[in-house]
């Protein structure tokens, strides 16, 4: 059995979701507001967190955006938002915010279950491979550039490096598969097999941004190289280790 939490202000959908719910042997409790959600997820530490974007006190975004940023508050909460007008920007900000997925309103109870089910199970084997990795103390290392596998931290240059979860899990999509060239349907399938309906242009900022963190260009990249027509691929090649170089070492 899940313990699912959803913040959402209108009693009306808590009602109905908390039934539907225990229909696949799901609970669902409610909170109306931010605040009685922040209570609820560190006495009752939920399996999820089905988040709306429409809130009283701070919207969604924000409640997603503190969530992420205390980890040792909150810890690796699965986050399911939904979305008032299924409007894209929306969409791309949530995701790149730390969002596993999202859902627009209005939706059908039986595709939010899905979708429920299906982050719950990717963050089962995100755990499992985080424990392994936390035994064999993985890196991946490129050219000055380290990803820590363990603690989800990234390094350049001996200097750590401030990125979002959608972030990360770009950079090592790309160095786990140095030299591949990726077009813009096969990044979003990376990205945790995320069903976007994103635009082109969202993988293309979120790219961007990522290059933008890297100090790399896309005139001259040391990183992350634009094949014209077809995509992207990471140029370096990759090296795993258990140990880091001396000059890093201490930096993660």
């Amino acid at each position: 059995m899940g313990h699912i939490l959803l913040i959402d202000d209108d009693v009306k959908i808590g009602q109905l979701l908390s039934s539907y719910f225990k229909q696949f042997d799901l609970t669902l409790e409610v909170a109306h507001s931010p605040s009685e959600g922040f209570a609820k997820i560190e006495q009752d530490r939920p399996d999820l967190l089905v988040l709306d974007v429409m809130l009283p006190e701070m919207d969604g975004f924000e409640v997603c955006r503190q969530i992420r940023q205390q980890p040792e508050r909150f810890g690796k909460l699965p986050i399911v938002m939904l979305t008032a007008r299924g409007d894209v920007t929306d969409r791309i900000v949530g995701l790149e915010l730390g969002a596993d997925d999202y859902l627009p309103k209005p939706f059908e109870p039986r595709e939010l279950i899905v979708r429920v089910q299906s982050v719950m199970r990717r963050s089962h084997d995100d755990n499992q491979n985080e424990q392994t990795n936390k035994h064999a103390q993985n890196y991946l290392i490129a050219d000055g550039l380290a990803l820590d596998l363990a603690k989800q931290t990234t390094t350049l240059d001996a200097k750590e490096l401030e990125l979002t979860t959608m972030e990360y899990e770009l950079l090592k999509a790309f160095m786990l598969s140095s030299g591949k060239t990726y077009n813009r349907d096969e990044l979003m399938n990376a990205l945790r097999g995320i069903d976007a309906e994103l635009f082109s242009r969202a993988v293309d900022t979120l790219v961007s941004r990522l290059r933008h963190k890297l100090g790399d260009t896309s005139k001259a990249p040391r990183f992350i190289k634009t094949i014209w027509g077809r995509g992207y691929a990471f140029i370096p090649p990759v090296s795993k280790s258990k140990t880091l170089p001396t000059a890093t070492g201490s930096q993660l």
